[in-house]
Formats: C-alpha cells, structure tokens, sequence
C-alpha cells in the first residue's frame, strides 16, 4: 500500500499545500516527502536541482523572505522535519490578481504537510519554537546573482508573524522595504 496525498488548493495561484497520509504499521511508517510525477503535475516542467536542509534556532528568528528572479527563477518544495514554523509566501509576480497578497500556515515536523510554493513568490518562515529542520526541493540550483529579497516586515505586504522578531539575518534586515513605485518581478 503506498502513502496518499491529498492536494489543497490556496488562493495565490500555483501556491499548494500537500497533506500526505503515511501508512503506518507495527514496526513504524512511510512518508512520501517528494514524487517528481506529482511536483511537474503542479509546477510544469519541474525538476529537482537541488535539494537543502536547514537548521535554525531561535524562537521567533525569522528567515526569508527569499525569491530568485528570472531566468533562474526557482520554485520549491518544503517540508518541515522537525518543530514548528510559520510559514509565509508572497506574491510578487507582475499583474498576478493577487499581487501582494500573503498566505501564512503553521507547519510542524511529522505532520505531513508540505508546501509548493511556484516562482515569482517570496518565502519566509519563523520559528514557532526553540529549532527546527526544514527540507526544500528545488527546481534550480541557488544563484547569488539572481537573489531577492523583501523585508519581512514591510507595512506594504503586512506580514502577521505570530510571534514578535527576535532575530534575523544581516541580509534580510537590509533588504530595502517596498514603495508604491515597485511592479513586481516577470514570472
């Protein structure tokens, strides 16, 4: 018997959750974290190029939010393997209907969830406890020159982090806060 995975649908386009069910017996279980068949099923032509897995510490440390332009634009697949986070996205594509928009979910290690996030959208996450582990599935190979990057607290997007900051990196303290003036990134 293989693991099903329910497909949930959010309201920025492409933006999808994975809920996977994994078959459990007597000596333990089996998850699915990743099926290339099902990723390119949800983000056409996708291909894994890399895969990372991070740790971070720190209650309420906040990480992101990171996107990387075009031609190298990446879409991802994360999965939270260890404690909780609030997981955010944003979209920054150019004449989306839902430019700007933000959704956040609470994902926690072992609970099955994992999120598909397209290009043209920023990602960022804060801890909700003292660690955790994340595991991102790529679709392109991460490109210093293709970097971007939004100030995670930018009174243009809004982000409601449910805790208050504790920390962040240097990079993603300095990324410039967004004006009426900014149009997005081609996706």
């Amino acid at each position: 018997m293989a693991p099903s995975i329910v497909i949930e649908t959010i309201p920025i386009d492409g933006l999808t959750l994975l809920r996977r069910e994994p078959v459990e017996d007597n000596r333990g279980s089996l998850d699915r974290v990743f099926d290339i068949d099902l990723a390119a099923s949800l983000v056409p032509g996708f291909s894994v190029a890399q895969v990372n897995h991070t740790v971070t510490v720190g209650r309420g440390t906040v990480r992101g939010l990171h996107y990387q332009i075009p031609p190298l634009a990446d879409a991802k697949i994360l999965t939270c393997l260890r404690g909780r986070i609030f997981d955010v996205v944003v979209d920054l594509r150019r004449g989306s209907p839902t430019f700007l928009a933000w959704h956040g979910v609470e994902l926690a290690g072992m609970d099955g969830v994992s999120v598909v996030v397209p290009t043209g959208l920023a990602h960022g996450y804060q801890l909700l406890d003292d660690s955790c582990e994340l595991l991102y599935v790529h679709g392109e190979r991460y490109h210093q020159s293709s970097e971007g990057g939004v100030h995670p607290e930018d009174p243009m997007l809004g982000v409601r982090w449910p805790e208050e900051i504790s920390r962040m990196s240097d990079r993603d303290h300095n990324h410039s806060m967004l004006d009426s003036d900014w149009t997005g990134i081609e996706s």
